[in-house]
């Protein structure tokens, strides 16, 4: 039995072909939509390739890209399609091959939900990126004179003051690593040299951040060395004063930037995922019915489209049988022979048998 059969007229199956054509064309706007989110996503994440460590953060953004050219493609033919399906004649071209195109548009929009449901599984892998990366970022900002991270100090320094963050966690990050480069550092100083001695790397440490992380908001001029000191600053409690530098991490503030982008990408892809999703389902129901009308020979009579032709139980195990039997060149295929009249036919006489034959009259 047909699964969600609907008879169609003539008329019926003209004006489907139309809006299905239009439809197509929609699509590969779609597609472009798909393209030009997952092109985005791609220069985002590029902009602060210097703060992210290495993986497989851009397997979305690649993703959606591929898919978006794939739907112009797919949806370019299909209205091609819809439009030569208004005409039985020049629907025979098309016959043989609308259900491999359907079968491979339903795989393709399935990729479609598997891009948008990444957008929203892409947040651990990018928090560990996030997380590596800023921690090198902030570990060689003081190698302004090294190659390949002498721009690291102007990178964090942006990142700080765009986001208003500070530091990888939290401003405390600043406190154990020596942010200040020793080309900087007076040698001859006491003080220098004993916060060089007291440490076990023989690291600079202060308990003060770079002045990326000051707030400009702030009523006082900003704090930014010997912040746990309440006696180097006048009327000062490090415990109970609110400091004036950035108190959230830059991971924090970029993880929340990035996923309000994914999940504004995620809910599109998903919106378009249902759009192809019925746009296929329709063109499901002009291929039968059109098929039906061929098989009908009435051009201008009525026709009836379903989703499947069988049942889901009985689709399903057509196509098991056919995956089972895959391979099995040198054996009967138990699908093309389920309605075989002549297997199982017992064969009578297969020995000898007597023939009576004429005999031949002799030469006189």
């Amino acid at each position: 039995m047909a699964v969600l059969k609907v008879k169609f007229t003539k008329t019926k199956r003209d004006k489907l072909a139309q809006i299905l054509w239009i439809l197509n064309w929609v699509s590969v706007v779609s597609g472009i939509i798909l393209f030009s989110l997952g092109l985005f996503l791609k220069i985002e994440i590029k902009k602060r390739n210097e703060v992210m460590a290495k993986g497989d953060i851009n397997s979305v953004p690649n993703m959606l890209i591929s898919v978006g050219v794939i739907a112009c493609i797919i949806n370019f033919l299909g209205g091609k399609i819809c439009y030569d399906c208004s005409d039985a004649n020049k629907f025979s071209r098309w016959k043989l091959v609308m259900l491999p195109y359907i079968i491979c548009t339903l795989c393709f929009t399935f990729c479609i939900l598997v891009g948008s449901l990444m957008c929203y599984t892409m947040r651990n892998e990018l928090e560990e990126s996030l997380y590596l990366g800023l921690r090198d970022a902030i570990k060689f900002y003081k190698d302004t004179d090294i190659p390949g991270r002498c721009f690291l100090k102007k990178t964090v320094d942006l990142l700080q003051i765009g986001f208003r963050c500070c530091g990888n966690n939290g401003f405390r990050d600043w406190f154990e690593i020596q942010w200040v480069s020793p080309r900087y550092l007076n040698m001859a100083s006491k003080d220098v040299l004993d916060r060089l001695k007291s440490n076990v790397d023989g690291k600079f440490l202060v308990d003060g951040v770079p002045f990326s992380c000051c707030n400009p908001s702030s009523p006082r001029p900003c704090i930014q060395y010997q912040l746990t000191n309440n006696s180097a600053h006048y009327n000062y409690d490090f415990l109970t004063e609110e400091l004036n530098i950035w108190m959230k991490g830059c991971r924090e503030a970029l993880l929340d930037y990035y996923t309000g982008i994914m999940r504004s990408i995620g809910i599109a892809a998903l919106l378009i995922w249902l759009f192809e999703l019925s746009v296929l389902i329709g063109v499901r129901y002009l291929q039968t019915a059109m098929m039906n009308v061929l098989l009908l020979g009435d051009l201008e009579g009525e026709s009836d489209g379903w989703l499947l032709e069988n049942s889901f139980v009985e689709t399903a195990k057509y196509n098991i049988n056919i995956i089972k039997n895959l391979g099995k060149a040198n054996q009967i295929s138990t699908v093309s022979s389920m309605n075989d009249p002549n297997i199982n036919v017992q064969n009578t006489d297969c020995g000898k048998t007597n023939i009576t034959t004429k005999s031949i009259p002799e030469a006189r």
